[in-house]
């Protein structure tokens, strides 16, 4: 029989939004059922609809506001300097971040004024400091035996903050916002154990509101300038109207209103609205009438939304909507910008989606969606920019057919007709890095009385529920090439319709659904179990495919890293096969809870027709079995187009900083629908997607007038001239910057092509076991590391010695990329809903120089093995790579996180399992324009 597997529920981040939402909080039901069983597959109410009845109207006539991108935000979306990475960062256009006051307690990493760098320099974005999360717990933990003591003893803390801001860089100082409370009504000025004195707020708001005056005359004392955010109440409750009132009489109006929105999309705009409503007439008749604060609603959407392009797509267009700032929801790990980003450099569908929705540009547009106000449909945002010709649309939310539809095309930006890119951002699972947005189609239309239209489920494929979907409008434009979707035909095939023989099998569900969001969505809502330790279970898909071909297979799976049977390998190995036969090992991805997705990818050789496709806990020879424990989503498959091994990325949808599109003329002959033209210091920016950190083949198109600089994730790569030149690069895996900026004249830049591999680069790999440990860093047998082997226990105590130093090569002077494949097991004691798996930090010097640290994301075991690419500077001949750690001191350079907090692992002092590090050329280009 299957191990019970109870699952705790998720429970929301604060007591009002549990109560507001009780009934939807039931847990996760776990079912034993006969193997051949099929679950009851839920659809969506559209999935059958017409086109007339799924109809989303763009009127580009309107102008319905700047665009604002406040949707773009994340609480504790930050870990520290390089987790995320820059590129995941400025690529998601992040505006805002919530952390922990620095050197604090509620959870490992994170900490505000280490995380202010990253964000500020990426995007110019802002770091609110979450005071209040210096203490541990959920209610806070702040000690004192009666009310005075707790709240003075706050205050201290909060002097200390304020202290240690102001010692800041001024260009990072303005970027910090100060949030005195968090959620007062349920915490600190509730009517728990840990409250003031038992009395909520809500009820009785003296206390609070003195506190709230205190707080907010220190720190406008103690840093002038700072902005202070608040009331920061879990729900908008009609109280604040109070909040508001008061402050207006104490002179402590807060620089930037702030609530959560743990409801529904519509739920923002109704908000909003009645948040305006109230600042109006609280204002009027004073020194504020007529001003309109910034709102950052800073914790909105739920488990079920996070991570899901068709789901998210609903919240960021009530957010743009109403033009504020929002943050999403921290329910899992920090670090990771709630669920977007994978490791350190790769971005799953809902970062493609905030990347899309983050180039937006010039203003938004009326949207009027099938049912206006009706969460978990149809719904959508849009933006024109007259000025680059060009209008794009994000939308998505239901199944099936739908009719969109621009109108009100303007002739003075379009001409009589456009050329229209449709792409499909898919759901990729919280863990499961994402290509960009997939093709679906590219093709000039006409204007027909002022409108254009595309019809889903007809002439392009029915909507996906966990899908969004971007159209991009520009003008016509001239003749050229255009691109073809990249897969020939795709398949999905739901575990729980597969038939499984054997024992231990479960159904588990349902899963997250509208009706239960604290859950995580799950294609078909159910998952199943059954291939484990000790299992001999085989589970059986019948697939039918179109033709004979090399089809790409994802397998949608996941493993708990802490569970006991997963602990002893870490992922979870099955064996798959086609037809009883083609056997071949695939090992199944770890998670930081049960049913959060990610995908192995492999390939599979199909004839046409149907076929079996089958995971099984023992192979076929009986030498091989499973160890760990996995459940499975889904399989999907995939046939390649004979392009597809290319990505094409056109200049006239990428992004531009003074660089102007150009259609037809000069640019008739460009691919897509024109070009774009850079004088000397314009650029234009690609966000080019790759799935190793490996060489690739970039080719950069050009039309003449000039030449260009390239450079790859701020490294310069090659140049451009009259003509397309090409060179291969070291690609990091994820997200990588493709920037080309004028250098002399004013050069035509028509697109850019990634192409995986090649053999152009000179690299050498060199095995950790091989390398010179000192100290206690010692060899670690581990069956997944290249040759079976890494080396672990570099760091620990201050001044430990204990290092891994690597000799290697390098066949001239310049900069290289360093591919260090590492395993990171850490992780902290849960804290409430939050898993806390930990970042390593491992401090990396060349040849004896300054180190430079680095921090590794958590992998979830010692041995489960990814790669970060680091560039580096070598010099010709031999040269030394050494890696060392020591637990990195608090603010103040002296203390430490282990003697303030003895009784929590905030920070790691070891360097991450090194098992090999690859040192490649960066680019094969000629840097010279001779």
């Amino acid at each position: 029989m299957h191990r019970a597997r109870t699952r705790i529920p998720h429970p929301l981040h604060t007591r009002a939004a549990s109560a507001l939402l009780a009934g939807l909080l039931a847990a996760p039901l776990s079912l034993t059922a006969a193997p051949a069983a099929a679950a009851p597959s839920p659809t969506a109410e559209t999935a059958e609809a017409s086109v007339a009845d799924e109809r989303l109207t763009v009127d580009l006539s309107t102008d319905t506001g700047a665009f604002h991108g406040g949707a773009s935000g994340s609480l504790y979306g930050l870990y520290g300097p390089g987790v995320p990475s820059a590129n995941i960062i400025e690529g998601m256009g992040v505006r805002t971040v919530s952390s922990k006051g620095q050197d604090g307690a509620q959870h490992p990493g994170s900490d505000a004024l280490e995380v202010v760098a990253p964000l500020a320099d990426a995007t110019g974005g802002d770091i609110y400091i979450r005071a209040t999360d210096y203490y541990r717990g959920f209610p806070y933990q702040w000690p004192g035996d009666t009310p005075d003591e707790r709240l003075d003893g706050y205050m201290e803390v909060m002097e200390t903050q304020l202290d240690q801001i102001s010692r800041l860089d001024p260009e990072y100082r303005e970027r910090l916002v100060f949030e005195p409370f968090n959620e007062p009504e349920g915490n600190m000025f509730g009517t728990g154990e840990w409250s003031y004195d038992g009395t909520s707020w809500l009820d009785d708001p003296d206390d609070y509101f003195r506190a709230w005056d205190r707080a907010y005359a220190m720190a406008k004392e103690k840093v002038p300038g700072l902005r202070v955010a608040g009331p920061n109440t879990s729900i908008l409750y009609d109280q604040v109207k109070g909040f508001m009132e008061h402050t207006v009489e104490a002179d402590t109006v807060p620089d930037i209103i702030t609530w959560h929105e743990l409801s529904h999309p519509q739920n923002i705009r109704d908000s909003v609205a009645r948040y305006r409503q109230w600042e109006e007439e609280v204002f009027a008749g004073t020194g504020h009438e007529g001003t309109a604060l910034p709102v950052n609603l800073n914790e909105y959407a739920f488990n079920y939304h996070t991570s899901v392009p068709g789901q998210m797509v609903q919240w960021v267009s009530a957010i743009e909507e109403s033009k504020v700032d929002a943050m999403m929801a921290f329910w899992n790990m920090n670090g990771n910008l709630s669920d977007s980003a994978v490791e350190a450099n790769r971005g799953n569908g809902q970062w493609w989606l905030f990347n899309s929705y983050s180039r937006m540009t010039g203003h938004t547009v009326e949207v009027t969606p099938p049912r206006p106000g009706e969460n978990y449909t149809l719904q959508g945002v849009a933006s024109l920019d007259p000025d680059r010709s060009r209008a794009t649309a994000l939308f998505g939310g239901s199944d099936g057919a739908a009719r969109v539809e621009f109108t009100g095309v303007p002739e003075d930006v379009f001409g009589g007709a456009v050329h229209a890119w449709v792409r499909e951002i898919p759901w990729t699972g919280q863990l499961g890095d994402s290509g960009p947005p997939r093709l679906l189609s590219e093709e000039a239309l006409e204007v027909e009385d002022g409108s254009v239209a595309f019809d889903f489920g007809d002439a392009l494929p029915g909507l996906k529920e966990s899908s969004a979907y971007e159209v991009v409008l520009t003008p016509a434009g001239g003749d050229g090439s255009r691109q073809t979707p990249p897969n020939l035909w795709e398949g999905s095939f739901e575990a729980e319709d597969a038939e499984y023989t054997g024992g231990g099998y479960s159904l588990n569900g349902p899963e997250g659904s509208p009706d239960d969001v604290s859950k995580f969505y799950t294609s078909g809502g159910y998952n199943v179990g059954g291939l484990r330790t000790g299992s001999d279970g085989v589970l059986d898909f019948t697939v039918d495919v179109p033709e004979d071909g090399t089809y790409d297979l994802s397998v949608f799976a996941n493993s708990r890293y802490l569970d006991d049977l997963v602990a002893d390998q870490g992922p979870t190995n099955v064996f798959l096969r086609v037809d009883g036969e083609a056997e071949q090992e695939l090992f199944l991805p770890l998670g930081y809870k049960w049913v959060v997705w990610d995908h192995t990818r492999t390939t599979v050789e199909l004839e046409k027709g149907e076929h079996t496709i089958s995971l099984a806990a023992q192979s076929l020879d009986g030498s091989g079995e499973t160890r760990g424990d996995a459940i499975i989503d889904r399989i999907t498959l995939e046939l390649p187009g004979p392009e597809a091994a290319t990505s094409v990325y056109e200049a006239e949808t990428a992004e531009l900083d003074g660089a102007a599109p150009v259609f037809g003329g000069d640019a008739a002959k460009a691919s897509g629908s024109g070009a774009v033209r850079v004088r000397h210091g314009e650029s234009v920016t690609f966000w080019v997607h790759s799935e190793r950190d490996a060489e690739s083949l970039l080719d950069v198109h050009t039309l003449g007038g000039g030449t260009a600089d390239v450079e790859v994730n701020g490294v310069p790569a090659l140049p451009t001239g009259d003509s397309p030149s090409s060179a291969a690069v070291a690609l990091s895996g994820g997200i990588n910057k493709v920037t080309v900026t004028g250098a002399g004249g004013a050069p035509l830049i028509d697109r850019i092509g990634v192409t995986p591999g090649g053999e152009e680069l000179s690299a050498a790999t060199y095995q950790a076991e091989g390398a010179r440990a000192a100290g206690e860093a010692h060899t670690a047998e581990l069956s997944l590391a290249d040759g079976g082997a890494a080396v672990d226990g570099i760091g620990g105590d201050p001044g430990n010695g204990n290092t891994l130093t690597f000799d290697v090569e390098a066949p001239h002077a310049g900069t290289f990329a360093v591919r260090i494949r590492y395993a990171n097991p850490a992780t902290s004691a849960a804290s409430h809903y939050n898993p806390n798996p930990m970042a390593r930090r491992a401090d990396v010097s060349v040849n004896g120089g300054q180190e430079r640290p680095v921090l590794f994301p958590p992998s979830f075991h010692e041995n489960n093995f990814w790669e970060l690419t680091v560039p580096m500077e070598l010099e010709e001949g031999t040269n030394t790579i050494a890696f060392s750690s020591e637990e990195q001191p608090n603010f103040d350079g002296e203390t430490y996180a282990s003697d303030t907090w003895p009784d929590y692992l905030l920070r790691s002092p070891y360097a991450p399992v090194i098992d090999a590090v690859t040192v490649s050329e960066y680019t094969s280009g000629r840097l010279d324009r001779s």
